[in-house]
């Protein structure tokens, strides 16, 4: 068995292996399509600044009045609207509807007025915990904790677009105001903690995430798997954390500093990140949830945030959509808020990062639908590989050529390794090779790995994907229903490896694999996401002139 051979070999025992930990295989989805909002970057620095009682003011004194919920008075070109529900107050802009809570100050919901539901047409996708905020707070000091929950808040005259909830817990005195950034998800929170005289000022604001995120996709095994945490270290890679890796009741803490803190699932999340040099992230703490079935769908997330002496504190909200240009810009790294691959993702994770770029450039050149897109992308990635796959060729060639002459030399100095090697670098002088030319053709199969990797992960959380048709697709993020893509895709990687067979000599283990090896992809792909495979399909369809054009300079060469 020559070099080639067990190299081959070698490769496919770790696409076996390595495979099913890469690319998990996700529960059955049924296809729904849904419309979808355009993609607007977040303003920076256009909302006007909450106005916070400074920490050295009188308390807010609250009247009989402001005992009930008030009516927040917002009017803004950007058409945010306020108005009470209950103990609630509820702030509509033109992409989203917040509503905030009058007990506790915490933000319960978002509502997503451009995003439906792919489980019903009826419905929005709403940002919710289902019974508990989405943000809630409380206080920790030398001595107590303060769960800000249990405390009502007045609610004053906003100003524009701000929210100001005024509270007295007995020993300290806490504004939080909310600034609604229009046209985005984005909510710009500041706030102050100051001690009555005599007691003890908190030393911390703990920022407690909701327990699980409401599911409105087809496929809700596959939505409540994606439920995790992001954490984001300043000078490490993010982490993420998935509910399922959780047992319940295990703790796991990712000390500070820290950028931002993500809980989310596959489509959406809720997000806080860290004001420009005036909060400090000090901790990140995650705890498995309890468990009603083997599947997970709770863990508990606090975020810890230290007060300076002054008790103030600022930070930003992002609920919406997992939208790569919107994350982009909101800079921090947060487009990385979906930690691609594991044990992998030092590879992965940037090889995401530029398909995603490159596809949503293609987006903007050419205003076609992803499906196309991706048809394009895959003959695009055979083209630019078509050089190298032609040196691989013609270096194979090479190698059969000498072939011969390598087993003499190996059979004739077999008991002198010194002398073997000389004469091996002799040989391989003599005809402008090297040692490494035996593995030059495995480049062009391994080279369109990280890819394939990346688009899988890709695929798994990309929201531009989402209810997007593709000819009898009805949603190119979930499987195909009829298993035709997964086919085609199987049908043309045993054309690439039968004609790469022709002329070629015999070789029982290439054969065999050249039958065994489209079977166990298909078996493998077929419940991934119809867009992946059709990738892959519409990368073997393309590589089969190449291919043919390279056994015909094989079979010239062999009679020459």
């Amino acid at each position: 068995m020559d070099r080639r051979t067990v190299l081959a070999l070698a490769l496919i025992l770790g696409v076996i292996l390595l495979t099913p930990k890469l690319f998990p295989r996700q529960a059955a989805s049924l296809p729904v399509a849904a419309t979808d909002s355009g993609i607007v970057t977040a303003p920076g620095g256009t909302a006007p600044s909450p106005v916070v009682p400074a920490p050295n003011a009188p308390p807010p004194q609250r009247t009989a009045a402001e005992a009930t919920p008030a009516v927040a008075s917002v009017d803004t070109p950007s058409t945010l609207s306020a108005a009470p529900i209950g103990d609630s107050v509820v702030v509509t802009g033109s992409s989203a509807s917040y509503v905030f809570e009058t007990l506790g100050a915490s933000l319960q919901r978002v509502d997503l007025l451009h995003y439906r539901s792919l489980r019903s047409a009826d419905e929005i996708v709403r940002i919710t915990a289902e019974g508990t905020p989405l943000l809630s707070y409380r206080l920790l000091s030398a001595t107590d904790t303060t769960v800000l929950r249990s405390i009502p808040f007045a609610v004053s005259t906003p100003q524009e677009n701000n929210v100001l909830l005024t509270a007295s817990t007995g020993r300290q005195d806490v504004a939080i105001a909310y600034t609604i950034v229009p046209d985005s998800f984005i909510t710009r929170v500041q706030g102050s903690v100051r001690a009555h005289e005599g007691q003890g000022q908190s030393r911390y604001l703990l920022v407690d995430f909701p327990e699980t995120l409401h599911s409105y996709e087809a496929d809700t095994a596959a939505d409540h798997g994606a439920l995790s945490f992001a954490i984001k270290p300043n000078i490490k890679n993010a982490v993420g954390v998935r509910f399922g890796e959780l047992d319940p009741g295990e703790r796991k803490v990712v000390p500070g500093p820290l950028s931002w803190v993500v809980a989310k699932n596959k489509y959406f999340m809720a997000a806080v990140l860290a004001d420009s040099g005036t909060t400090h992230f000090a901790e990140a703490t995650v705890v498995g949830g309890t468990r009603d079935s083997r599947e997970a769908t709770r863990a508990k997330g606090t975020l810890v945030v230290e007060l300076p002496a002054d008790g103030s504190f600022a930070f930003e909200l992002y609920t919406g959509p997992q939208q790569y240009q919107r994350l982009r810009a909101l800079g921090r790294d947060f487009e990385n808020s979906n930690p691609y691959g594991g044990f992998f993702q030092g590879v992965v994770q940037p090889f995401a990062t530029i398909v995603m770029r490159v596809l949503l450039w293609m987006k903007a050149t050419l205003g076609l639908s992803y499906g196309w897109l991706l048809v394009i992308f895959g003959v695009a990635v055979r083209m630019i590989l078509w050089p190298l796959n032609q040196g691989a060729m013609r270096t194979s060639l090479k190698m059969q050529r000498i072939q011969p002459e390598m087993n003499e030399v190996q059979k004739k100095y077999k008991g002198d390794p010194q002398k073997l090697q000389s004469e091996m670098m002799k040989l391989y002088k003599e005809h402008n090779m090297s040692p490494f030319s035996a593995f030059a053709g495995c480049l062009p199969i391994l080279i369109p790995m990280p890819v394939l990797f990346a688009l899988f992960f890709v695929f798994q959380n990309t929201i531009e994907f989402r209810g997007v048709p593709f000819l009898w697709l009805a949603d190119i993020s979930l499987k195909d229903p009829f298993y035709i893509v997964p086919l085609l895709m199987g049908v043309s990687m045993f054309a690439l490896s039968w004609i790469g067979l022709r002329n070629a000599p015999p070789n029982q283990q290439a054969k065999m694999m050249a039958y065994v090896m489209p079977i166990m992809m298909t078996v493998l792909f077929a419940n991934f996401a119809s867009g992946l495979n059709l990738y892959y399909a519409v990368q073997n369809v393309a590589a089969l002139p190449q291919q043919w054009l390279i056994a015909n300079e094989r079979a010239k060469s062999r009679k020459t």
